[in-house]
């Protein structure tokens, strides 16, 4: 076998084997995974590997349910390579569950496997059933699959010939899933003495002893060993130095086994060594009152294998249940951990008590800009001076992020005790940081509703709070939840229109002042529902684009748009460009670029006859990538234009490096100019500025005579507004024009 570490993209297989011409039996192996790619990664990487003299037959299902219809079929099958995370959260957890007691397959051996680290099975869960082992997909490379395999085959092997050999193998299986419920080392070595008695028939006398830790002190230039469980007459000598045993016998046999790392087997007493790994193991001796007979060797010898692997699992347990439950980074519980105090909350049916989401204000700033090591450092700050300052008996969790939980009664759970926290200056690295926090609160109820209810609900605050600024803290009400299903249901509807076809397309004149001719078209998306109300832009659109729906609906206003262009030309609307609205979410997506020139092709347009609109937002998120993006648009020899300009984040040297051709002034900034208010100046140094960067300039919203004279006075180039047209559909766009061209004529 090479030694090939690169990752496994985790298969599919021929079907189920069959003998061939006597070759050996395969070892018949079980790939559960809702990812086809895991199927033929795992094929092709377990393709003509021996294992134990024997071939390997992968069985292969894409569900819990496929797979457990396949077991009641398929006889002998040796592992179960089994995703943790398919159809549901849990669906592998509940088929261990299927496989070990409905199906009573106790000797094939079930590998977990899981793309999602932090997603741990539940302790309580795992620790309840025989299973082998528990690895990331990452973890498992081609050498170690082998290796993981090996193993568990290996354990496979040994049981059914402990099956065939002797029924003491129900004790060995019993003796595993109890070894892995167990809690501890203590436990476990308890019924290390228990099983091995049981196996031999013989009353448990016996103790249990581990070797110390690396780190430990030497004595006398090696390391002291513990009993950390005895029976019988041994009892006393729990948690004393194993050198206190003042049995010569017994004391010599452990300390060999010990030493030498191996078992030894005496005629009526027998020493097993246990290693939990190559460098550290246990050992435990019993005593019988009958010679120990070859087939009861053998049984130990299986036994030891098998109890050496549960040993391992204590292990697993206890790394899965800090896991589950636990923030490595701060030490702190986490959200599966609240989720679990919040129902026993409301199990117990406790009133009077809050939950607060709390998030620190520009993390993501000072994380860019100072340093992960110095967000770190804020993060550890703040869960100190969280627990440091709140009372103890307010649990404080972390969710993920710069995001904690705070949940306790209401008198300490609250915006002033939480904002508290952030008035003194934290210090990291040596330097006074002010910092603060935006919270959102929910007053906990008792009643039916769930854990993450609760945490949804305070979401939903803490994103009003952020909305609202720095240091700041809402309570979530009902009002704000119906707003939020508003929304909920305004999405869906507008998925549902755009998927029925029911969006339109309206058009909108650009109007050349110094001539008064017709050079452009604006498309204007719009949605009306099937009650004929139309739902205005500015409701729908900001959640087409927080949704991500806005791709296709722009994918799609473009194409339409441009194929509305040459229909216009065919009845004689020629030299306009049409101009688009995108969004930047449209911008950040891969192949953008690709889907204009795709949509140009279709449409059979020139890039000349495109302009696409964008505003200042584009910026958020940096603005290297946009200015690289915008500069190959321009080079096809498609124009751009920056929409909306000083309303949002503007800035001299965003607009210098934006690569554009033409500015448009906002219709706020053109209204402001009637009134002869603040907004004159501002529209005036917004034509003056563009003119000196080269861009044409085109003002919106130009509504009458006087604004047209006022905004060519000012210097504009271009205008658009309802003193020469609305946004009008096709047809009355086309019929528009001609009475247009007509006036001028």
């Amino acid at each position: 076998m090479h030694d090939v570490n690169d990752e496994l993209v985790f298969v599919e297989d021929d079907g189920p084997w069959s003998d061939k011409d006597g070759a050996a039996c395969p070892w018949r192996i079980l790939v559960v995974d809702d990812d086809p790619g895991v199927h033929e990664a795992t094929r092709f990487a377990l393709a003509n590997i021996i294992i134990l003299d024997r071939p390997l037959a992968l069985f292969h299902a894409s569900s819990g349910a496929e797979a457990v219809a396949l077991l009641r079929v398929t006889e002998k099958i040796a592992v179960v390579l089994l995703d943790v995370v398919m159809e549901s959260d849990d669906a592998g957890l509940r088929m261990v569950d299927i496989i070990r007691n409905e199906l009573k397959l106790a000797n094939c051996r079930i590998i977990l496997r899981t793309g999602q680290p932090g997603q741990a099975p539940e302790a309580e869960t795992i620790t309840r059933y025989d299973i082998n082992d528990y690895k990331t997909k990452s973890e498992l490379t081609q050498n170690r699959l082998f290796l993981t395999l090996t193993t568990a085959i290996r354990s496979y092997d040994q049981l059914l010939r402990l099956d065939a050999t002797r029924r003491g193998l129900e004790k060995i299986v019993a003796a595993s899933n109890q070894f892995i419920a167990e809690q501890g080392l203590q436990s476990f070595a308890d019924g290390v003495i228990t099983q091995i008695a049981g196996l031999l028939g013989v009353e448990p006398e016996g103790l249990v002893c581990c070797a110390a830790a690396q780190d430990s002190p030497l004595v006398n230039g090696r390391r002291e060993f513990h009993i950390i469980a005895a029976a019988g007459h041994f009892r006393a000598l729990i948690q004393r130095r194993l050198c206190e045993i003042d049995d010569p016998r017994i004391l010599g046999q452990l300390m060999m086994a010990l030493k030498e790392r191996r078992s030894l087997i005496e005629p009526n007493n027998i020493t097993l060594y246990f290693a939990k790994t190559p460098a550290e193991g246990f050992a435990a001796f019993i005593d019988s009152a009958r010679p120990i007979s070859e087939v009861d060797q053998e049984l130990l010898k299986v036994f030891c294998t098998n109890i050496a692997l549960c040993a391992k699992n204590i292990e697993l347990v206890t790394k899965l249940r800090r896991d589950a439950f636990f923030d490595r980074q701060l030490g702190l519980p986490n959200r599966t951990a609240l989720v679990c105090e919040l129902d026993q909350t409301m199990t117990k049916q406790e009133s009077g008590c809050a939950l607060a989401i709390v998030d620190i204000d520009q993390f993501a700033v000072a994380n860019d800009l100072l340093g992960h090591d110095y967000g770190d450092a804020l993060l550890k700050a703040t869960a100190q001076r969280l627990g440091e300052h709140l009372p103890a008996n307010v649990f404080i969790a972390r969710l993920g992020g710069d995001a904690f939980a705070v949940m306790g009664p209401k008198i300490s759970v609250n915006g002033e005790t939480i904002q508290a926290c952030f008035q003194t200056p934290f210090v990291i690295e040596g330097v006074h940081q002010p910092v603060s926090a935006c919270v959102g609160i929910t007053l906990l109820e008792s009643g039916l509703r769930s854990g993450i209810e609760y945490i949804r609900d305070s979401y939903l605050a803490l994103k009003q709070a952020k909305t609202a600024g720095l240091g700041q803290t809402v309570l979530f009400s009902q009002e704000l939840g119906s707003a939020v299903r508003e929304r909920a249901h305004l999405l869906r509807d507008l998925r549902l229109s755009f998927e029925q076809q029911q969006l339109f397309l309206t058009y909108q004149p650009q109007i050349e002042l110094s001539s008064g001719r017709i050079i452009g078209v604006e498309a204007l998306m719009r949605w009306r529902r099937e009650d004929g109300a139309l739902v205005p832009p500015e409701s729908f659109i900001p959640i087409a684009e927080q949704s991500g729906l806005i791709v296709d609906m722009g994918r799609w206003l473009l194409q339409t748009a441009l194929q509305a262009l040459q229909r216009f030309r065919v009845v004689g609307c020629t030299d306009l460009r049409m101009a688009v609205n995108i969004s930047p979410v449209q911008l950040r997506q891969p192949g953008f670029i690709e889907s204009v020139s795709e949509a140009l092709h279709l449409t059979r347009s020139r890039p000349a006859d495109l302009e696409l609109e964008i505003t200042e937002s584009v910026a958020v998120g940096g603005l290297e990538p946009v200015i690289a993006l915008l500069k190959r648009l321009r080079a096809m020899g498609v124009t751009v234009a920056i929409d909306d300009f000083g309303t949002g984040y503007s800035s001299l040297a965003y607009l210098d490096k934006l690569p554009a051709d033409r500015l448009k002034l906002d219709r706020s900034f053109v209204r402001a100019l009637e009134r002869d208010d603040n907004g004159t100046r501002i529209a005036r140094m917004i034509v003056v500025l563009g003119r000196e960067l080269g861009l044409q300039v085109i003002a919106e919203g130009v509504e009458n005579q006087k604004l047209e004279e006022l905004v060519m006075a000012l210097g504009c180039n271009e205008t658009q507004g309802y003193h020469y047209g609305h946004p009008m559909q096709e047809s009355e766009f086309i019929a528009w024009h001609a009475r247009y061209k007509g006036k001028q004529a």
